[in-house]
């Protein structure tokens, strides 16, 4: 049966859930983000390199993942992480399927054999994976905050192990009894005493709770409710957070597992953690060294970032370039994952086609090829954008155009350095790339086959991430100006700091091309009128040829409006 609207081209159905959004705490849905994970071309250079280092060079432990906002750089570290955990097991979401360990469902994935190989080689090594969002994290741990990557290390360890994060002298304070094999019976003894267990109530045991503790303390211990409210609160007063602390902390728990049993820290958003902040990178620096020390390379440190090593580098300033090598040696090993993999993972999880080539598709492409080249090619002096190369590329990508990854890609990093994205950590939305490709693909998944997304739908996948204050102005003219005028102004909108694109009139019509075969001259026209009307009501200034939206306006000499002030 030949497909006659867009979505009966899908392999699978475009809008079934797909989680654009990996998030480190969350299991909820692990078997679909185990089973929709693209291994793609530069992923498996990456994780060539990463294995090599795993298997033969362990105390080369620094792994560094970069990549731009909705790359997959998440999704990858939550993959290795739960790959290299060996007594992970997801449970299926079919009923009566039985439980498998990730690496069954990712290994068949890799179509290099010897990556393949050496990948089950590394997943056979007993290890732990640790994986979280570090600013998450971060959030309620008591202290100074003198090295703060250090403390965020030593709450997920002292959670391993059972003992209390948020305060480092408490969880001290269990650890210490733990050693002397009496942490168990004290938490039995508290909840004898007390009613309630010592695991809910330590969180409050500064204020609320020290009376209970002491009650528990003194009755297994011995002595009165005074001398053991003194044993915690000398806990606290003699607690000292060190690298040299943390490091014999994870040496002594890898004691305590078979051989060769490794901890992996996977550590999400670091890179933006970090930011500029030197004490930071080189406290992280030396945690990473301090453990390859510590457990002779039984430790490795995965952390993500938008920007790869040396642009975090170059954004800090360096007392002392014997600081800059020490971090740049500690961080051996680097996966980047760049727009070649997006368009891939969006190629091949939302828009892969069946057959890989329809009829259809394949006929439109013969017919209109010479016309693409034409309709799709931007005025000079404008930034270069490439079209589908062949067939083959028509039928993977569409109904988007090749342009559309690349420029979206650079108008959410603009806008992300404008502020533009609300609520805490927004730096980049909150949406992947996948997302919002698959918001517009179910937007038109009913028109008929050979019709195509434009470029303004993408404004759609992310108004729900931009700050408030920051679309009054789109708000307003949904109301106040017709169709064309509002899609010229969300792509305009999305490029509004992307200098390398110069919007003119005729590169304005092209982002605004939904279908190959109408009259391009009577649609240029109909842009050119919406622009005159959208400039006569302040909407947009012109300079020369070039449309822009301003920093502030009039509307109509009765209203103002803002658009994003940089």
């Amino acid at each position: 049966m030949t497909a006659t609207t867009i979505q009966e081209l899908f392999f699978k159905p475009v809008d079934r859930p797909i989680d654009g959004v990996i998030k480190a705490d969350d299991e909820r849905h692990l078997q679909v983000e185990l089973d929709e994970y693209v291994i793609t071309r530069e992923v498996s250079k990456g994780l060539g390199a990463f294995i090599d280092a795993y298997l033969h060079n362990p105390t080369a432990n620094g792994v560094w993942i970069s990549g731009f906002f909705g790359s997959g750089k998440s999704h990858l570290l939550k993959m290795l992480s739960l790959m290299l955990d060996g007594d992970k097991r997801v449970s299926s979401e079919q009923p009566g399927e039985q439980s498998k360990r990730p690496v069954e469902i990712l290994l068949p994935k890799v179509e290099d054999e010897i990556l393949r190989a050496d990948l089950k080689k590394a997943t056979a090594i007993p290890a732990r994976s640790l994986l979280f969002n570090i600013d998450q994290k971060f959030d309620g741990i008591g202290g100074t905050h003198e090295a703060p990557i250090l403390e965020v290390f030593m709450k997920v360890l002292n959670e391993l192990q059972g003992y209390y994060g948020n305060q480092g002298y408490v969880a001290q304070f269990e650890h210490d009894l733990n050693k002397r094999g009496q942490f168990e019976a004290f938490k039995q003894t508290y909840e004898r005493v007390n009613g309630r267990s010592w695991d809910n109530d330590r969180d409050a045991l500064a204020t609320v709770t020290k009376r209970s503790f002491a009650k528990a303390y003194a009755e297994q211990f011995g002595g009165s409710d005074d001398d053991a409210i003194k044993v915690i609160n000398d806990a606290k007063d003699s607690y000292r957070l060190s690298i040299e602390g943390f490091a014999s902390r994870v040496k002594e728990y890898l004691a305590s597992q078979p051989p060769g049993f490794r901890l992996n820290f996977f550590v999400d958003e670091a890179g933006q953690f970090i930011g500029q902040e030197r004490s930071r990178l080189l406290n992280l620096q030396t945690v990473v060294e301090s453990l390859a020390s510590a457990t002779d390379g039984r430790a490795t440190v995965f952390i993500t970032s938008q920007a790869d090593l040396e642009g975090i580098l170059g954004q800090v300033k360096f007392e002392q370039a014997d600081d800059l090598s020490k971090i740049q040696g500690r961080f051996k090993t680097k996966l980047t994952l760049a727009s070649a993999d997006v368009q891939e993972v969006i190629q091949r999880r939302l828009l892969a086609k069946t057959p890989d080539e329809p009829e259809p598709l394949i006929n439109i492409y013969e017919q209109e090829r010479e016309n693409f080249t034409t309709l799709f090619r931007f005025s000079d002096g404008s930034i270069q954008l490439k079209g589908w190369s062949d067939c083959q590329s028509f039928c993977g990508l569409y109904p988007f155009h090749p342009y559309q990854l690349s420029l979206f890609q650079q108008a959410i990093q603009s806008l992300a350095t404008h502020s533009i994205f609300e609520g805490r950590n927004m730096a980049v939305g909150e949406r992947s790339m996948l997302s919002v490709f698959q918001q517009v693909a179910m937007a038109i998944k009913e028109l008929p086959v050979g019709r195509l997304a434009s470029f303004d739908q993408l404004y759609d996948g992310i108004n729900e991430v931009i700050r408030g204050d920051k679309k009054q102005t789109m708000v307003t003219a949904q109301n106040q100006v017709g169709e064309l005028e509002l899609r010229i102004l969300k792509a305009l909108f999305l490029l509004k700091w992307v200098p390398q694109f110069k919007s003119t009139a005729r590169n304005i019509a092209i982002l605004l091309i939904n279908e190959p075969n109408f009259d391009i001259r009577a649609h240029e026209q109909a842009v050119k009128d919406a622009l005159i009307n959208l400039e006569s009501q302040s909407y947009l200034q012109r300079s020369s040829e070039i449309y822009e939206c301003p920093s502030t306006m009039k509307l109509a000499g009765r209203r103002q409006a803002r658009w994003p002030v940089g």
